[in-house]
């Protein structure tokens, strides 16, 4: 009975020196199998992170294609448009051309259609001389006779015609320049350049002292061609005349009308001006 109780705390132990080792050899066997796994769960987030990788390669790769598609879309956008209104402009010109040859032909046109007649009725044309314009204005028996259509010197375009008085203008051959610009009016009396013209004879009058026949050349200005740009400067100028033959109150009158009826226009600061001078000049009352 002794020896039993003895057994017993030798078989205890012998199982409790043996229990320990087999849980530390299960607890090794598990941590084992928990690395693995982890080992196995990163390579497969490794696998998706590369995949992921792929992906945002061929994202980015698709990306950059589409922008440089964009790219060359506004670039051949903008190329399109240059090139459409460097066609436009090409018109445009063509165009401006066109119109400055309309216009050269058809005063041509209209130098031939007023050469025409003075030949019908040269000598040996078959036709009788009209009768001579009055110098003087006066009636014939026939009544009034207006002056006759002058036309062109043959090969003298219209404006050929208008730059041959001009430089006669410039040059201060005011004589000639006179007889250049009455043949220009005479010749095309509808051009654009008519109204320039009458101007300019009143200015070869004014420039030569005679006075008179500049306020009867810048009348006609205003008279003949209203809706003319050198209708102000016709005022201003009609006025400098008058106060050059000592009538003041004509010359007021002159420059009231541009400054009324012209303030925007250089004519209409000179006509201000000059108004002023002769308000200064005015003897008090």
């Amino acid at each position: 009975m002794t020896r039993l109780p003895g057994a017993i705390v030798m078989c205890a132990l012998i199982f409790g020196g043996t229990l320990p080792a087999e849980a530390q050899r299960r607890e090794q066997q598990q941590t084992m199998a928990d690395i693995r796994i982890l080992q196995e769960q990163t390579q497969q987030l490794q696998l998706a992170l590369a995949s992921l990788a792929e992906t945002l390669a061929a994202l980015n790769a698709r990306l950059d294609d589409q922008a440089g598609v964009t790219r060359k879309a506004f670039a051949d956008q903008k190329l399109l448009s240059d090139t459409v209104s460097a066609d436009i402009r090409v018109v445009r010109e063509r165009v401006d051309e066109t119109n400055v040859r309309i216009t050269s032909l058809s005063q041509e046109v209209e130098a031939m259609r007023l050469t025409i007649p003075a030949m019908s009725y040269a000598p040996g044309g078959g036709a009788p001389a009209p009768p001579a314009a009055d110098p003087a204005g006066t009636e014939t028996a026939m009544g009034a006779v207006p002056p006759p259509a002058q036309a062109a010197p043959p090969g003298m375009s219209p404006q050929r015609l208008f730059d041959t008085a001009w430089a006669d203008y410039t040059s201060g051959q005011w004589t000639l320049a006179i007889e250049g610009f009455n043949t220009y009016i005479r010749t095309f009396p509808r051009s654009e350049l008519s109204d320039d013209a009458q101007h300019y004879i009143g200015e070869s009058y004014y420039s030569e002292g005679r006075f008179t026949d500049a306020i009867e050349a810048y009348n006609r200005v205003i008279a003949d061609y209203p809706t003319g740009d050198q209708v102000p400067n016709a005022y201003y100028k009609r006025g400098l005349a008058f106060d050059r033959l000592g009538q003041v109150d004509q010359a007021r009158q002159s420059f009231e009308v541009v400054v009324r009826d012209y303030p925007d226009t250089t004519a209409g600061t000179l006509a201000q001006q000059n108004l002023d001078r002769l308000t200064q000049r005015r003897p008090p009352g």
